[in-house]
């Protein structure tokens, strides 16, 4: 992850005492609600590369300055990571949405219960690779593979695309029980 803009950074008196991170709004409840917000939420969670506010509006369904003022607001969430400055573009910053839904299994789960789902997911990763023939989703050229077998592509792509899902359960759960004896940023998944 980047280093973030000086002016977001804290400075020496802020630095001084440990904020209230319980006091704390979670950034769910803050873009949750509204609809604009949701809107907008919405659209830089379907982000799959840099987009400029205009970009974001369109898929927002709403206006240019009203996607400036939310994805300033979301760059000091840490929901975002502004790249350019002329024009300005946005990306998604996948590690803290992870790093999000590490903490929530993290809350919301006893480790039995991650245990547990780990291992139905990594079961679930390994039958997939064997029914695949593959150690990962990106060998497998989709309509090699429907041709291969005569199966549909459309069949082929929803397998695949569960295999994904799936190995990417596998890598927050890993993370969110190794989590508890640091942040678990390092941990590198099973499948």
């Amino acid at each position: 992850m980047e280093e973030p803009r000086a002016e977001l950074k804290a400075d020496a008196s802020e630095l001084a005492e440990a904020p209230d991170f319980d006091a704390l709004t979670s950034p769910e409840d803050l873009v949750r609600g509204d609809r604009t917000r949701d809107d907008f939420f919405d659209a830089v969670l379907g982000l799959e590369s840099p987009a400029t506010a205009s970009e974001v509006a369109n898929l927002a369904g709403r206006g240019v300055d009203a996607a400036r003022e939310y994805l300033e607001w979301f760059e000091r969430m840490g929901i975002v990571t502004q790249l350019t400055e002329s024009p300005a573009t946005y990306e998604r910053n996948q590690s803290y949405l992870n790093w999000r839904r590490i903490h929530r299994l993290r809350e919301e789960y006893a480790t039995a219960e991650l245990l547990e789902f780990l291992k139905t997911e990594s079961n679930r990763a390994e039958a997939l690779a064997e029914e695949f023939g593959a150690e990962t989703p990106s060998e497998i050229s989709i309509s090699a593979y429907a041709a291969a077998t005569d199966q549909p592509i459309e069949d082929v792509w929803e397998r695949l695309s569960s295999w994904k899902t799936v190995r990417r359960r596998v890598t927050l759960l890993e993370r969110a029980l190794t989590a508890e004896s640091g942040d678990g940023a390092d941990v590198q998944p099973a499948v």
